[in-house]
């Protein structure tokens, strides 16, 4: 079966699509892009925000996560033409299952070229608060990360968020966007690029983040059929380990 099924997935995206469409009408299977969850929202800059977006999505407690511009003061930033904005990730979590003291964390530790090396805004090292508390713990925090890498100089600024642009279309969950016939079984549109749990989460798990035995454990949540299911556990069990950044 799950060589037969590769072969579908790999040489006719047609037949693994028209399977996918008749399990979801027979077994009355719909995605999941929103659980209905309280939450809270935080907005880290990391260097390029593809690496980022998977990192997180595939981070258990994140329930959507978006790409775009922020921290500039030009009205409608675009990818060719940003001003003075930086590729950021905006994350929605809830916050009863991660804390941002969590995602901080992740912050610290996996930035594209590092913490303490000086790069042009649109890759800069950004935390942008949302309240007072998060700017309480993000700059204690930093205190804390300068301290175990001194004598470097941690070049990260932390600042209110005051404005998002999300990003176009095709850098929102990019890696999840490469596997088309996928995509297309999910009824992705421009605004649930943004917005869907299950993209959220397919777009770090099919790149390698979170591991295979996490990916078992959260699959159940995001409204896939039996043949998606084989396809992710093909897929995320292959890239289990990759690097994130390009």
């Amino acid at each position: 079966m799950f060589k037969n099924l590769l072969s579908i997935i790999r040489f006719d995206g047609k037949s693994f699509k028209s399977i996918v469409r008749n399990e979801q009408k027979e077994l009355n299977i719909s995605p999941v892009h929103s659980l209905g969850v309280a939450f809270k929202t935080a907005t880290f800059g990391m260097g390029c925000f593809w690496g980022a977006e998977s990192l997180y999505g595939a981070t258990t407690g994140v329930l959507r996560t978006t790409v775009g511009y922020a921290g500039g003061t030009k009205e409608g930033p675009t990818y060719r033409n940003l001003g003075d904005h930086t590729e950021v990730l905006e994350i929605d979590y809830d916050p009863n299952v991660i804390s941002f003291k969590d995602l901080l964390h992740l912050f610290w530790n996996n930035h594209e070229y590092g913490l303490t090396t000086p790069i042009k805004r649109q890759y800069m090292s950004l935390i942008l608060y949302h309240d007072e508390e998060q700017k309480t713990i993000a700059e204690q925090s930093k205190i804390e990360e300068q301290i175990k890498r001194s004598p470097e100089v941690i070049t990260t600024e932390i600042r209110a968020k005051t404005n998002f642009y999300p990003a176009e279309d095709y850098h929102q969950k990019y890696r999840l966007q490469g596997h088309r016939d996928l995509c297309d079984t999910l009824n992705l549109n421009s605004k649930l690029l943004q917005t869907s749990y299950v993209a959220t989460k397919l777009n770090g798990y099919l790149a390698g983040v979170g591991g295979f035995e996490q990916f078992k454990s959260e699959v159940d949540t995001m409204g896939l059929t039996p043949t998606q299911k084989e396809y992710c556990n093909y897929y995320v069990e292959k890239n289990e380990g990759q690097g994130l950044y390009c």
